[in-house]
């Protein structure tokens, strides 16, 4: 049984690393879907699609975790051709895992397994927590993987944020 998680991943943290370790525990292989593939360098979206990728795909290699496909997933902002649309994308898959009510809803209508999953640390773990404790100078390394924390080093990823955040107003 293969199964299907789609996110932002703006950033991939450690509430997300948790999600698919129980994945695999249910499953033979996840689809990660890398939602909103198309937008980057925003506040809330500052990361791109392949950046992304290398976080997600960098730190499942670091934990000895090979069964996973890594897929972009472009908005097509029409919900009634979503699923269609993911479904053109990926593998075929038998269960989605997401405690998003719309995304719950459009899978259960094609008749899919939905489950939703245990939020984790969300005070701490989340991409809009992360990404304000980057902007604030907080500890924000402390809530993602290593693997993670080199690839936002490595594109300068912090500076891209403040940058973002900067106002062209008096």
């Amino acid at each position: 049984m293969r199964a299907l998680i789609i996110g932002r991943f703006q950033p991939f943290h450690l509430g997300h690393l948790e999600i698919v370790k129980s994945i695999l525990k249910q499953s033979s292989s996840v689809i990660i879907g890398i939602g909103s593939a198309q937008y980057s360098h925003t506040l809330n979206d500052p990361f791109t699609a392949g950046e992304r990728h290398l976080m997600i795909s960098s730190t499942l290699e670091a934990e000895k975790i090979y069964d996973f496909y890594l897929v972009p997933i472009e908005d097509v902002n029409s919900n009634p051709l979503w699923v269609a649309h993911v479904e053109s994308l990926t593998p075929k898959f038998t269960n989605v895992y997401t405690n998003n009510p719309l995304v719950k809803r459009l899978f259960a209508e094609k008749h899919y397994q939905v489950q939703s999953l245990s939020l984790l640390n969300r005070d701490s773990w989340s991409g809009t927590s992360i990404r304000k404790k980057m902007l604030e100078g907080a500890d924000w390394r402390s809530d993602v993987p290593p693997q993670v924390a080199s690839v936002i080093d490595e594109i300068d990823g912090v500076n891209r944020l403040r940058d973002l955040a900067q106002s062209d107003k008096d």
